[in-house]
This record gives C-alpha cells, structure tokens and sequence, in this order.
C-alpha cells in the first residue's frame, strides 16, 4: 500500500481545488462558450456537436479564446462532498465546515423551477436530437448528488439531506421510471420521452431508490427498482460485459460504465439485502479485472484497446476495485498498482491530474468534474480502505498473539 503518498497527494488535489473554488473546466462544456452564443447561424446540431468534439479532443485547452467560462458543477460538488466525509477528520482540519459548504451548494445548485430536488450539469450539451439546456435535470448527476446528500446523513449532518435525497427518488420513480407492463422497465435519462435502455443509468436509478427505501420504508421505491435492475441485470452478455446500451448506436463496452453497473448492484444488494444478483457481479467483476488493465496498473477506456487512458477510469477502477474487495482478494493490489501507475503518468505537481494519454499525445487539460472530483473521490476511497484493512491486520495480530 502507498498510503503516505496518497495523502500527500490527496492534500495537494485538495488545496488546488479550494484554489479554484471548486470551479473548473469540463470536457463537454463547449456549449458555454460565449463565443459561440454570440454567432447563431452556427448554434445548431451539427456545429454544436462538432464545437464539443473539438475542444472534448484538443492537446491544447482552447476555452480561454472560446470564453468558455469556469463553472461549479452538482455532480463535482456532489463527488466532493461524498470523498470529504470518508477522510479522517485529522486528516482536514476544517472537514466538517467543508462538507457543510458543499451541502449548502447543492441546495443552491438544484435545478431551477423543477417540483422535485433534482440537478443537472453546469452546461448545454447536445443529445442526437436535441439540446439540453444547462442545469435541466437528469438521473445521472441527481443520483449521484442524493448518495452525496445520503451519505451526509449518514454523517450526522441533518434530516433536510434525507428529505432532499428522498425528492430526488420521487423524481426518478415519477418523472422517469416506465415500464411496459411485462419484463421491460427502464429509467429515461434524461427524459421519460427518450425510452433508450441505457443500463449504467438503470441500475444507479435503481440503487439509488433501494437506499432511500432502505433509510426511510418507503416500499413504493422497491418494486420499480427491482424491476429495471432486473432487466438491466438480464442483459449482461455471457463473458459477464454489459454495452453501454440497447440502442444500434450504444454498442460498446467501457471501463467506468461497467464499474457503475458493478457498484449499484453491489449497492442494490446491500440494501435490499438479497443474494439475486450475486452471479452478475462475480461474472461482471472477473471480466472487468481481466480486460479493463495493463499489466502495469494502467486501466484501459474500452476492452478490446489501450487507448485512450482517461482520468475518469482510473478514478472509477479505483472505486470499483475496493467497493468490492470482499469479491476477489486481488482487487486491493490491482487498485494500488492503478493508483501507482497514475500517479507517476498522470499526476501534475501544481496539484491536479491530466485528463488523458493518447497514443501520440497527453490532454493535460484540468477538468474539475471528470478529472479531480473523481480523483478526490477515489484517492479518499482508497484511503478509507487501506485504514480498514489495517484496522483488520491489527486486530488479528492481536487475536493471533
């Protein structure tokens, strides 16, 4: 284990991000370019796809010319909140106070004029048919900012997290959750018009809905969740992958979309408390060991080719490897030399980490959603963990003498 270095480097991630106000760049923000905004023959599909793109792959971050302006996302306030309340508190002096800011920005952040908690990210981004407009709600970022709000209850940090997680799953099960009276069910995302099994999306829904019933009773979450994690569960493919989705157009396999799918089932297990889903897992869990790493430690995007090596696998394969290390023994080694590996190829000394290595070329942007919030996240998750398994070692050193 390198915990000493984690923590040095965890700090340093720590204090950039406070340096930024916990504002930044994000790799699909290219629709808030004033630039752009100021020139409408070109504000449609195409353009806007191509304008994404553009700055989503460049070497060289071109949002200054662009005006793309630095913005506090939901999700990366939300991913902040969740790796702050893991860290010990002698670890952070002013942790509490901390978590007690992110809480109050996601209250502020929430999406306006809508009936229910809910959030969305800082910018437009264009769908294959539309646009969507910054801040309009979806389940992604809503679920992850209720686990954030969840786990600040967890904390003691007051019933108004708990009812605003609860709005969030009311918003998911009455705006989102369809079904067509058989075996298929779904969650739109990002709206219940748009019936595209998309199965990450499914099963962090679903999760979601089975830890609000487990907190608060409430049976109506259970029956729509079991549901979809069920169909999304019966399309797994028999070397245990997942495609990202069911559309012609959603066939590939990734590395953190699998890991989101492996840790809402394992969530959905915990707090259902079933055994259903066990054989998904352990087949998911294998394949994604075997095809998702090089052998040193570097996590691959996709599972048939080493490039891109992206931040946001690194962070999730971190995540994914100890959120289930009671499944494999060799998670923990494997996350560590993953945690190694980006710290030597990824990691920037003024405090951040890149976004990308290409085959030819490193996308040094800093990107405060994809790249440091999740890096936040993991680095504490990691941490988290190897304070447990010392823990652990202790205490049956001790039996053992």
């Amino acid at each position: 284990m390198c915990t000493p270095d984690t923590e040095l480097v965890l700090l340093k991630l720590l204090s950039y991000c406070r340096s930024q106000r916990w504002e930044g760049y994000d790799p699909y923000d290219a629709l808030n370019s004033r630039v752009f905004r100021s020139l409408p023959l070109l504000n449609s599909r195409l353009p806007r796809l191509i304008l994404t793109q553009t700055l989503k792959r460049s070497p060289v971050n071109i949002r200054p010319l662009a005006r793309v302006p630095k913005t506090q996302n939901p999700k990366a306030i939300a991913l902040f909140l969740s790796g702050l309340l893991k860290l010990r508190s002698d670890l952070v002096a002013d942790q509490k106070s901390l978590c007690e800011y992110m809480i109050d920005r996601l209250r502020q952040l929430r999406s306006p004029n809508a009936r229910y908690w809910c959030w969305g990210y800082s910018f437009p981004w264009q769908t294959r048919e539309n646009v969507v407009p910054a801040h309009a709600p979806n389940l992604v970022c809503t679920t992850f900012v209720a686990n954030a709000l969840l786990d600040a209850y967890e904390a003691g940090y007051g019933p108004a997290c708990l009812e605003q997680a609860f709005s969030a799953a009311k918003y998911i099960l009455d705006e989102l959750y369809w079904h067509d009276g058989g075996a298929v069910a779904g969650f739109s995302y990002p709206a219940r018009s748009l019936r595209v099994q998309v199965h990450n999306a499914n099963l962090l829904g679903a999760a979601l809905l089975c830890r609000v019933y487990r907190q608060t009773g409430e049976r109506k979450f259970l029956e729509p969740a079991l549901n979809v994690a069920r169909y999304s569960a019966g399309k797994q493919e028999s070397d245990g992958s997942w495609y990202y989705g069911e559309a012609s157009f959603q066939q590939w396999i990734d590395n953190f979309h699998t890991g989101y799918n492996l840790c809402a089932l394992q969530s959905i297990t915990k707090h259902f408390g079933t055994d259903e889903f066990d054989s998904c897992i352990r087949l998911g869990l294998e394949f994604y060991c075997m095809h998702f790493f090089r052998r040193d430690g570097a996590p691959r995007y996709f599972h048939n080719r080493t490039y891109p090596l992206d931040i946001h696998c690194v962070a999730q394969s971190i995540i994914t490897l100890h959120t289930l290390h009671e499944w494999r023994p060799a998670n923990a080694p494997l996350a560590d030399s993953v945690l190694r590996w980006a710290i030597e190829q990824m990691w920037d000394e003024r405090g951040f980490f890149y976004y990308r290595i290409l085959r030819l070329a490193t996308i040094r942007t800093s990107y405060m959603r994809w790249s440091q919030a999740w890096m936040l996240l993991a680095l504490a998750t990691f941490l988290s963990q190897s304070n447990q398994l010392t823990r652990l070692q202790s205490v049956d050193t001790v039996i053992a003498s």
